[in-house]
Order: structure tokens, then sequence, then C-alpha cells
């Protein structure tokens, strides 16, 4: 069980964040609140349970505590807006937040065993999943009001790389020492020990939930790195491939084979494509999920292959993955059985035994548990939702072709254009980060088919692409682009700037 100080860190998180506010610019301020408490915070079971309020741990407790504290410390003009702009999204936010009373009313029959039973959800869980469902998306809501610049999304980045480098240590003590820091911190294991155990030595945790989510931390880290190194032009930039080669090295020592597959697809598409490429890849990303689960029910995923190559490099690692691809199927005829709202909460989208009603399946996939939880109209909302920023960045930067098509049709190829001239500061303020920042999303997206690898990261990183595209819409449709044209540069003056850099 929890500690005293897992408790106390607990308690005192809420002051850390309103000095952060007090002292440092809201966008910086909510960064490292939600990234401090991710890395610092002790993971479930610790958390506060008020009187008729939701369980409050290291992810809600710091979204909440962000919210109050940026109404009463920011003055009125910089204090949140938490609606967006887009009707969709609305929308989406909306049906995200709200559809759970519909599960609980639809889910009022106990599951009764012969030992045992689970009871079935009443008006408590009516009021309370709502308010769950709220908590969970404040880090992308004031990510969207204030992480919308190219400055702003630097400032997540370069956090990402700090993060990273620091939290190094305590990973390298854990592969040398076994994961123990959690334990003899918070005086409890947050997982099961026998699972660090990965090809003859151990695979960390430090204070996050799982090996797994260290290692998918450590790989946005590495990422951001790589995204920082392309896109400063200063002679400062070493520092960050540094950076990225460090955290390579430390990524390897995570000893999680799906991060370091994201690690060499995502770092070379990042390395290599310009940002109009990186976002239609992230785009791409974004579909496979949201059809997921219409492939899989159609068996129009090619898991025997997936296996086979699984097999090819290392037999533990396909045991593990048919395991997963064999639960996800009863999970998904499990929920396929209340399609439309889902089973609702305490374990009830699980398989169980007859008799003493245990749990007898294991749900390692996001999209699995959300659309057992609270079925399609769940898993609809909340996946696009989180899908929406890639594509209204994708939207912009299509209207910003356009534009550029227009302007150099008669003098240049529109081939030969690329980020340079995209990322020129006088075009529409676009951010040379977007494409970097769309693909961790995509990637990250991609890794919750597999696992339930959604973190503050997560969020941070949708919440700046969606106010970044929100700023591009609102400059596109009030009209000021033509006075940030650059009409002085011809297209002999881009193609010789082009030389240069």
């Amino acid at each position: 069980m929890p500690n005293a100080l897992a408790t106390l860190m607990l308690v005192i998180w809420p002051i850390v964040i309103w000095r952060l506010f007090v002292t440092v610019p809201p966008g910086r301020a909510l960064i490292w609140s939600l990234l401090g408490a991710y890395m610092l915070l002790p993971p479930p079971p610790a958390s506060i349970d008020f009187p008729l309020m939701p369980a409050l741990d290291k992810t809600s407790l710091p979204n909440l505590a962000i919210l109050i504290v940026a109404f009463v410390v920011l003055p009125l003009a910089q204090r949140p807006k938490l609606l967006p702009d887009s009707l969709l999204a609305r929308g989406l936010l909306a049906v995200f937040v709200l559809s759970p009373i519909v599960t609980v009313f639809t889910n009022p029959e106990p599951l009764i065993f012969t030992e045992n039973y689970i009871r079935g959800l009443y008006m408590q869980d009516a009021i309370a999943q709502p308010i769950n469902r709220f908590i969970l998306v404040i880090g992308f809501l004031m990510a969207r009001q204030y992480l919308t610049t190219r400055e702003d999304q630097r400032d997540l980045l370069v956090a990402l790389v700090i993060a990273g480098v620091a939290y190094s240590l305590p990973i390298l003590l854990e592969v040398r020492l076994s994961p123990q820091l959690n334990n003899w911190v918070y005086g409890y294991y947050q997982h099961l020990f026998s699972q660090t155990i990965r090809t003859g030595g151990y695979r960390p945790m430090v204070f996050l939930y799982h090996g797994i989510w260290l290692a998918y931390f450590v790989l946005t880290c590495l990422l951001a790195a790589l995204a920082l190194w392309r896109a400063d032009q200063s002679t400062s930039r070493g520092k960050y491939l540094i950076a990225a080669l460090y955290l390579c090295a430390v990524l390897v020592l995570c000893k999680t084979l799906a991060t370091l597959v994201y690690a060499g697809a995502a770092g070379t598409l990042i390395l290599l494509l310009n940002t109009r490429m990186q976002v239609r890849i992230a785009a791409f990303l974004a579909i496979i999920t949201l059809s997921y689960p219409v492939l899989k029910s159609a068996d129009l995923v090619p898991t025997g292959a997936i296996l086979a190559q699984a097999e090819a490099i290392s037999a533990d690692r396909a045991h593990s993955l048919g395991f997963r691809f064999e639960n996800e199927d009863m999970l998904v005829e499990r929920a396929f059985q209340k399609p439309w709202f889902g089973w609702g909460i305490w374990g009830r989208n699980h398989l169980h035994d007859p008799n003493t009603g245990l749990i007898t399946s294991v749900s390692d996939g996001y999209w699995v548990i959300v659309i057992g939880v609270w079925g399609w109209v769940g898993y609809i909302a909340q996946f696009s939702l989180m899908s929406l920023p890639i594509f209204l960045v994708w939207r912009e930067l299509r209207q910003v072709s356009h534009i550029e098509k227009q302007h150099f049709k008669h003098e240049i190829s529109y081939a030969l254009m690329d980020d340079t001239h995209l990322q020129h500061p006088k075009y529409h303020g676009l951010s040379p980060y977007l494409g970097p920042l769309a693909l961790m999303l995509g990637f990250n997206l991609i890794d919750l088919l597999p696992n339930a690898t959604l973190t503050p990261t997560t969020w941070l990183i949708a919440g700046t692409l969606f106010g970044h595209a929100e700023r591009l819409a609102r400059r596109r449709k009030d009209g000021p682009a033509e006075a940030e044209t650059p009409t002085q540069e011809t297209p002999k003056t881009v193609l010789k700037r082009r030389t240069v850099l």
C-alpha cells in the first residue's frame, strides 16, 4: 500500500502548480505542472478519495488543480476559455463527457456468479463518470489555449528533452539495480515485478505505471530532440543531436521492442520528410486507429502476418503479441453484446469465471478498453477528439499550399517548394514543429491499439496542435494573410535562400 509520503506528494502538488502559475507564463506553467506530476507523483493505486468525488491520482489531480489555479491566479484576459472554436470539436467533447450517463442507465443490472456478483451502475456513477471524463481532457483544453504559437511548441519540446535527460538518471539506476525506486520512495510496487525481467536484465519503471509507459515517455523525449535538431538553425543545435543520441541509448536499455520500431520509423520521417508529408502520414495513422475496430471485427487485420514477423524477431514477443490478440478477440465479442454505450466500469466489460466472478481476460489495448466500457459512441467521441488536431492542421496546410501555388504558379515550380518556404516567419505563422508533433501524436494513437499509453503528454501534444490550427484558421478568416505575405521576396531570392540553407 502507498505510504504517507505518497499521499503527501499528492496533497502538495496543487501548491507546486500554484507557484508555477504565479512565477512563469501560463504555457510553461501548464507544461511543467503536467510533466512534473507525470514523472514524480506516485502511480495508482495511490490517490486521494474525497466523499462523493472521483478518486484523484497523478493524472486527474494535476488536471483539476491546474483548472482551479488558472481561474484564481491568472488575470481575467488570460483565464481559460474551454470550448473549442470548431463545432465538430464541441460536439465530440459533449458526447465524450456526457455519453457515460447513457452507459449508466443502460447497465442497471448486476452480474451474478455462483459465489459473487458485480453491482450494476446507478445514479452516483452517472454523476461521477462525466466528471472523470471532463477532468481527463482538461490538459488538452488548456493546451489548445496556452500552447498555440511556435514558441509555445518549442517550449514543450525543450521541456520534453530536459525531462527525458533528467529522468534518464533514475532509469539507468533501475536498469542496474532493478525497478525499486517506487517501492523505496512510496512503499509499493506499481506493477508485477515479474514483468520487469527482460532479456537477462531489468526493464525500468521509475514512478510510471509500467515499463511500457516509461519506454514510450523516453521515445517521446527522443523524438522531441530530433524535432528541435531538425528545426533549429543556430550554432547550438548540436546539443539536441547529442541529446537525441543519448536518449536513443536509454531507449534501448528500456527493453521494449515496439518503441524501438516507432523510434526508427518516426525518427526517419522527422529527419527526412517535410512538414506536409509528415502531417499526411500522421493523418493516415489516425485514420488507421479510427477504423481499427471495424477492420478487426471484419477480420481484415493481418494478425497472422504480424505474428509471423514478430516470431522472426523474438519468440517471446510473438507469444506476448499472440496472447494480446487472443484476449482482444474475446473482449471485442464481449463488447459487441452492448455495442453502443458499452458495459460501464467495475470490470463489467471483462470476461469472468462463472463461479468466483474473478476476471479471466486481460485488456492491454486502450481501444478495446474504451469500446468495452463506453461502447462505439464513447470510442468514436474520444478517438475522434484525439485525432481531430491532426486533421485540422492538415486542412490549414492545404490552405497554405493553395496560397503558395497561386503566388508562385507563373514563376516557380510548386514541386520545388519545401519547408524552407513553408516555415518562413512571414507565411501565416506556421510552426516548423507541426510535422514532428503531428507524427508524435499519430504514433501515440497507433500505440493505443496494443497498449494503453494515453498520458498527459498525449493530451499536451494534441492540445498544442489543436490550438495552433485554430489560430491559423482565425487568421485566415480574419484576412491578415495579405499583410504577412512577403512581397519583397521573389522566386529568385527564395531559390537563393534555399540554396544557402
